[in-house]
């Protein structure tokens, strides 16, 4: 599945691994939960943090930070969330909000991606979506704590707001082993992928390592460059770059935008290629254009691999697939 996202396009999303939530002495801690699932999970976040960064894909960290006064919050009658706790967690301005020593020079490495929320929410209030679009994401890998709140929150704030979103499992903690399930259930079913950290890396690995991306152009060798030119220009509406310059060997050189480019010296052989072929709007239209060219036709219009398919000669003899995708 990971292999349909791009790696260009994605960031990794850390969830608060702050003292509040991550610490003995924080205040999760000193409130009775138990905190060591979330202590568990920070080399790990470290470990995908780093891969990340080295593979030049953006890393965004959360950093809770709730406020002495609050009132907003004071305005609710039922008791909120907080006032379940020992004291108020990540207190801005306190040792409480802090980021986890072992992790704080990491992720304060890029001070523009640590994201100030007041709420659970990742997206809430928050310039998060402003910056994953300015770094074109549209994928989002999801790490952090806690499970069932700030991690759960933000990951129905990415889904809604149409980001692919990857929830990494091993590398996610919550306070309560009999919540995480359930929750992982919904996030399959309706608003995430669930992912592994070590399929993530071999992911990034894949995606980053020396390789084949596209095909890039085809340089045709032609008897008549000049009627060659005007078949591919004029009648199938090849448009030319500009200022190509000719060959090292010193041969005129045309170059299209479609990956096609035209020279010299052919000898009129196709052994050794069958065809080429080439992508088209309005395959129809081409062919009735082409007909009136009186082009010379090596299969009529019909369905072909990719969709609706014409098979023409170019000038030089060679065989050209010309079809208008499906999809």
């Amino acid at each position: 599945m990971l292999n349909l996202i791009d790696h260009k396009k994605s960031a990794l999303l850390v969830i608060d691994p702050q003292n509040a939530f991550a610490h003995a002495k924080g205040t999760l801690g000193i409130s009775g939960v138990n905190i060591e699932p979330a202590v568990k999970i920070i080399p790990t976040i470290k470990k995908l943090a780093k891969a990340f960064t080295k593979a030049n894909v953006p890393v965004f960290w959360t950093k809770q930070e709730h406020t002495q006064i609050d009132k907003r919050r004071e305005r609710k009658k039922l008791p909120s969330h907080t006032s379940k706790r020992k004291k108020i967690a990540a207190l801005a301005g306190t040792w409480d909000a802090e980021f986890l020593e072992e992790i704080s020079e990491l992720a304060y490495s890029v001070p523009e991606n640590v994201i100030r929320k007041h709420r659970f929410g990742a997206f809430y209030e928050t310039r998060l979506n402003t910056m994953l679009e300015l770094h074109g994401v549209e994928a989002v890998f999801v790490v952090g704590a806690t499970t069932n709140a700030c991690v759960e929150t933000s990951i129905r704030e990415a889904y809604l707001r149409d980001y692919d979103v990857i929830a990494i499992e091993d590398a996610i903690a919550g306070v309560r082993a009999d919540w995480e399930n359930s929750a992982k259930e919904v996030w399959k079913h309706y608003l995430a992928t669930l992912s592994h950290s070590t399929a993530v890396e071999n992911w990034l690995n894949s995606a980053t390592s020396p390789k084949v991306l596209k095909f890039g152009h085809f340089l045709l060798k032609c008897k008549d460059m000049e009627k060659t030119a005007a078949f591919y220009i004029d009648n199938l509406g090849f448009t030319r770059k500009e200022n190509a310059k000719p060959l090292p060997d010193g041969r005129p050189l045309i170059v299209t935008n479609q990956g096609l480019g035209l020279t010299i010296g052919g000898s009129g052989s196709q052994e050794q290629m069958d065809h080429f072929a080439f992508e088209v709007q309005d395959v129809v239209g081409l062919n009735e254009r082409l007909k009136n060219k009186e082009t010379v036709f090596v299969r009529e219009l019909g369905p072909g691999p990719y969709g609706l398919t014409i098979y023409v000669n170019d000038p030089e003899g060679n065989i050209l697939e010309l079809y208008e995708s499906e999809s």
